[in-house]
């Protein structure tokens, strides 16, 4: 009873993994890869994932210490479940490291480049840019401008959630995906 509350998660850290199963869920809306045209492969899903998890890190960055340790648990969880992936896909141990490294790179990669995009708003080239050489980097970028339009959409809602909710886990995505 006594040690419970030492080894009890932080409320951050159970909102951080609730905020990452929430990523998870709506990362694997067939919509996205059936209408948006995001590539069903690896690559593809781990653009989609990473697109989500920048998403609620643009939004919790410049909300204080509490949304800062949530941003961070949901990072650590993030990067948690690359590793276990990797894992899961075969990589050795050996490798894992060096994939992992690769892969933290081109997450930090992505979000410089979803904050350059964002700042730049109203004006959108960045961003369709970001989109073409990211998502669609292995496929047709036909569908980016509703990807666009599906990422700005999810951004606005996230805005206008109350922080409170996301403190506690909850987040409500926009269900606006449409070809």
């Amino acid at each position: 009873m006594f040690l419970d509350r030492f080894f009890r998660p932080k409320p951050a850290q159970i909102a951080g993994r609730a905020l990452y199963s929430a990523v998870v869920a709506q990362s694997r809306t067939p919509a996205l890869y059936l209408e948006l045209g995001a590539p069903d492969t690896p690559v593809g899903r781990f653009e989609i994932y990473s697109l989500h998890v920048v998403l609620l890190l643009d939004r919790l960055k410049r909300n204080g210490p509490q949304a800062a340790d949530t941003a961070q648990a949901l990072f650590d969880t993030y990067v948690r479940s690359l590793d276990d992936a990797l894992r899961e896909l075969g990589v050795g141990d050996l490798s894992v490291g060096k994939k992992m490294r690769k892969l933290g790179e081109a997450f930090y990669g992505r979000v410089k480049s979803y904050q350059d995009a964002f700042a730049l708003l109203p004006a959108q080239d960045e961003l369709r840019d970001l989109l073409a050489r990211t998502v669609y980097a292995e496929t047709e970028a036909t569908a980016e401008p509703q990807l666009r339009a599906y990422v700005l959409a999810q951004r606005a809602a996230l805005e206008a959630a109350p922080l409170e909710d996301l403190l506690a886990g909850k987040v409500a995505w926009t269900s606006e995906v449409s070809a």
